[in-house]
């Protein structure tokens, strides 16, 4: 035998798997599963959107396109993101600070590949969707997590114990807000405390601002952003998603904003991984941005009314605790006594045929947490919290 192994290098056998897919492959094919367990909508994505981009396929766009995306495209992205969050003295945003991916989780696997090394100290605020804390392992960086912590009015950020751990020598801060899976919403003062910190330092903040617009607490539906403040100047890179918003999660696609300079130096990351996003696929997203706000905001809506039936009904069972998230599509919330959130979810599917995600999912934070993805309809929801209900009382 040769004096080798087969294997992948080190860093990338150290990766976690998902645990989320574990449990969703131990219940996937049941006909009797009900499930929760991902971060996906009960919708199908609106006609108008999916007939954009089936005419770009009837026209034979069928081809190569700019590795930063359709002219067109990064236009209305950034018209739309310059509407969305029109922060004084910035002045308008343009195509330059816009590279289109293929889904938001490219855009964050291209800004860490841009901004992140070998040796480099990244600083990321958990719990979290994995992908934030591993894709910094799989570039040789080093990953820092600084938690929230839950209470009965919510999760809550300590802010001076994330100042205090974004040291000199810190590369980048990666902060999702709307969080996935807690629903933490960051205010506008520790936006700007954390802003005024990283420019002291040159630390770059990497914004997840995929869930911005599905937040709760005021009738604007739009989630506070470090886009609200910054400054063309400032190292700041906002990666964002079709899937959520427009209900275009199987559709692939995401964009990268940041400052110009960096712009040239993504298009090639992008020629090196994907080439660029397909151009029907891109067609579809100026669709969803020119024609689909009345989607957007009647979603909202709909998540709030889920969330809010969710939330009552869980806390009437006894030994849960749960708080109202401000954002996102997630209930994560803990049951007296559950200190193995992976065997507790598998026992769901197999007690009852209810599937959620196990908090150690998100991180060692998470542990003895679920999270329940409430982008369902009243009566799903309700025939779930009934076999939750009935599980707890075996």
């Amino acid at each position: 035998m040769p004096p080798y192994t087969l294997s992948a290098r080190p860093a990338v056998q150290a990766l976690r798997a998902s645990k989320i897919r574990e449990v969703a492959n131990a219940g996937m094919g049941r006909a009797d599963v009900i499930a929760f367990w991902f971060g996906e909508p009960d919708e199908v994505t609106p006609e108008f959107i999916r007939q954009a981009g089936v005419e770009a396929l009837n026209r034979g766009e069928t081809f190569y396109t700019q590795n930063l995306g359709l002219p067109e495209l990064r236009e209305t992205i950034a018209g739309y993101v310059d509407r969305l969050h029109p922060a004084p003295g910035t002045g308008r945003i343009a195509a330059d600070h816009v590279a289109v991916t293929n889904s938001g989780m490219s855009a964050l696997m291209l800004t860490n590949q841009a901004l992140v090394g070998p040796g480099d100290r990244s600083v990321i605020v958990t719990p979290v969707w994995p992908n934030l804390v591993e894709i910094p392992k799989i570039l040789g960086a080093e990953a820092v997590t600084v938690p929230l912590s839950f209470s009965p009015e919510g999760w809550k950020l300590d802010l001076q114990r994330l100042i205090d751990t974004l040291t000199p020598q810190t590369r980048a801060v990666c902060i999702n807000s709307p969080n996935n899976p807690t629903g933490w919403t960051i205010t506008p003062d520790d936006l700007h405390a954390i802003l005024n910190h990283c420019r002291k330092h040159g630390i770059w903040i990497i914004a997840d601002d995929a869930y911005e617009r599905l937040y709760f607490d005021d009738d604007s539906g739009v989630a506070a952003s470090f886009l609200d403040i910054a400054h063309p100047e400032d190292r700041l890179v906002s990666t964002n998603t079709f899937s959520k918003a427009w209900l275009m999660t199987g559709w692939r696609l995401g964009w990268i904003l940041g400052p110009k300079q960096l712009i040239p130096h993504l298009a090639t990351l992008i020629e090196y991984n994907t080439s660029c996003a397909p151009a029907f696929v891109q067609r579809a997203g100026i669709a969803a941005i020119e024609q689909g706000e009345s989607v957007t905001h009647r979603f909202n809506a709909r998540l709030r009314h889920a969330r809010d039936f969710l939330l009552t009904r869980l806390q009437e069972i006894p030994g849960v605790e749960a708080a109202a998230p401000a954002g996102a599509m997630y209930a994560f919330f803990r049951i007296a006594g559950i200190d193995d959130s992976l065997a507790f979810c598998k026992r769901l599917i197999a007690d009852v045929g209810l599937g959620l995600a196990p908090g150690i999912a998100f991180g060692e934070e998470g542990e003895g947490y679920v999270r329940w993805c409430f982008a369902s309809s009243e009566d799903r929801l309700a025939e779930g919290v009934a076999r939750l209900k009935r599980s707890l009382q075996r």
